[in-house]
């Protein structure tokens, strides 16, 4: 028989997580004073990188998912067709996408806009709200979905298409050629795509278990202590990492699906309960504004203006939303084999960016309706921000109890997607990995998430920080993805014509 070898990738990866985790603890001082100079430095120095990769992926997605030829190109055989429905496709990537990062900003962050704007904007003006809006529709729109489209097609591709391994390295096979991708520097590869995810994934789960607890603190008034948030990592790991362990079609499914229901179901209440026509009418030119300034919008970084506004919200969103590619991006196209390149583009891209801005306008207008010294007061705890708000308004209580549900099904969504691709890449790219590594995977996330929390007496933004540290060598990668998917298609379909379909084969002459 021949012997195993060890799972390199694995191991390497635990180890950098199992250190990460140790300094935080043994000296949090100086893994602060690294994270916060690791972080000014990628800002400061970079900003451009992430406005010019986000800007790229935008533009790629666009052009081949609705220009190109291979639009009707299907990831599998020809004959192949979807695996899930829809519906269930939709909530699975979406959930796993968005996290709880949705709710826990949905409030906070186009009242931190209206209140604090970009230097040359009047706080609490109407200038202000029109910023609000258009920034919250730029940082949840778009851009972030076509960040996680852009890898998700590359994997979606040599998975089902040329039976490649799972893993983030298949994706330069037509670049770099099998050797290599086969030797370090596709080990490289994928032990950045582990960290990234684990770093980009942890920052999410911190954030769903501040805002749980605020919940908690709102309804039952129990406290807001580190104790509690540490109980409450354990209690919720348990949950994410037993819906991992059942699988896709029963455990990450369901709760995605009613992920789905319930948050369609909020929004639905809060529309007619709330000011219906200002959320109509701030959704339209919130939109208008930022469709408008999409492109400017798109390359800024505060060189003209308030550069510390950029490097605190629309660079750390860069930042974020590549720390989370390597994740999404592999759980999209685990799910997307049968589908073809432009459904998959429309999918992906437009229709979860639609649902943020409906998203956005709903709440949003909820915090911005109320008084100045409410909205101020609201904004001063973000974790709080949503719970504030919904006092003011009918039915407050009973929807803030089914926020908090929406809290941690978004939570045990995101997690046990995250726990699912992490097997993935652990057990050298099967699309099926064992419960072990799942497992192993579900404890050091939550791990990590934890020690990011108690190692700083501003939790949050340590987690922002390693996002921002993991997602940047990942930066490059995603870069080269695109020039190494073009590569494939072209090898895979050399006579393709516009129409999507191979061009016959001219007869041979008598």
């Amino acid at each position: 028989m021949k012997e195993k070898r060890p799972n390199l990738v694995f191991l390497i990866s635990v180890a950098l997580t199992l250190f990460i985790c140790l300094w935080g603890i043994i000296q949090p001082g100086s893994f602060t004073a690294a994270a916060n100079g690791s972080m000014n430095f990628l800002t400061t120095n970079f900003a451009w990188l992430y406005c010019f990769a986000m800007s790229v992926f935008v533009l790629f997605c666009i052009w081949i998912g609705f220009f190109s030829k291979y639009k009707n190109v299907r990831f599998g055989p020809d004959d192949s067709r979807p695996e899930y429905s829809n519906m269930a496709w939709f909530s699975m990537l979406f959930s796993a996408g968005m996290g709880v990062g949705l709710v826990f900003w949905g409030v906070a962050e186009p009242l931190n806009f209206f209140i604090y704007p970009i230097e040359g904007i009047t706080p609490g003006s109407g200038e202000a709200m029109k910023f609000a809006f258009s920034k919250a529709f730029l940082h949840w729109g778009i851009h972030p979905w076509a960040n996680y489209a852009v890898l998700a097609m590359a994997l979606a591709f040599m998975q089902f298409r040329k039976g490649k391994p799972a893993l983030i390295s298949s994706v330069f096979i037509p670049l770099l050629g099998e050797e290599r991708v086969n030797g370090w520097l596709g080990k490289t590869i994928d032990v950045l795509a582990l960290f990234a995810t684990a770093g980009g994934v942890a920052t999410s789960l911190g954030l769903g278990v501040l805002q749980i607890n605020s919940g908690l603190n709102f309804l039952f008034k129990i406290p807001e202590t580190r104790l509690i948030q540490l109980i409450l990592i354990i209690a919720l790991a348990v949950v994410y990492i037993a819906t991992a362990i059942t699988g896709i079609d029963k455990g990450i499914s369901f709760v995605s699906d009613l992920n789905v229901k319930i948050a369609l179901g909020v929004m639905a209440v809060l529309v007619v309960v709330g000011p219906t026509v200002p959320i109509l009418n701030n959704m339209m030119e919130g939109l208008g504004a930022y469709l408008n300034n999409l492109v400017g919008y798109s390359f800024a970084v505060g060189a003209f203006s308030d550069q510390s506004w950029y490097k605190g919200w629309t660079i750390f969103y860069w930042a974020w939303w590549i720390a989370w590619a390597p994740f999404t991006g592999s759980f999209i196209a685990r799910i997307s084999r049968g589908r073809t390149i432009g459904e998959f583009v429309r999918g992906v891209m437009l229709l979860p960016a639609g649902f943020s801005v409906i998203w956005f306008s709903v709440f949003g207008t909820l915090g911005l309706h109320v008084d100045l010294e409410t909205a101020k007061l609201a904004v001063a705890s973000t974790s709080t921000a949503l719970f504030t708000i919904l006092k003011q308004y009918p039915l407050g209580v009973p929807v803030s109890v089914v926020i908090f549900v929406l809290i941690c099904t978004f939570f045990i969504t995101s997690a046990n997607s995250a726990t699912y691709v992490l097997g993935m890449y652990s057990e050298e790219g099967t699309l099926n990995p064992s419960n072990k590594s799942k497992m192993i995977w579900g404890i050091l996330m939550a791990a990590l998430a934890a020690v990011m929390m108690m190692a700083s007496d501003d939790g949050l933004n340590m987690l922002q920080i390693l996002s921002i540290v993991a997602a940047f060598p990942f930066t490059f990668i995603m870069l080269a993805a695109i020039p190494s998917l073009m590569k494939g298609l072209k090898q895979e379909f050399p006579s393709l014509s516009s129409s999507g379909a191979a061009k016959p084969l001219a007869k041979p002459e008598a």
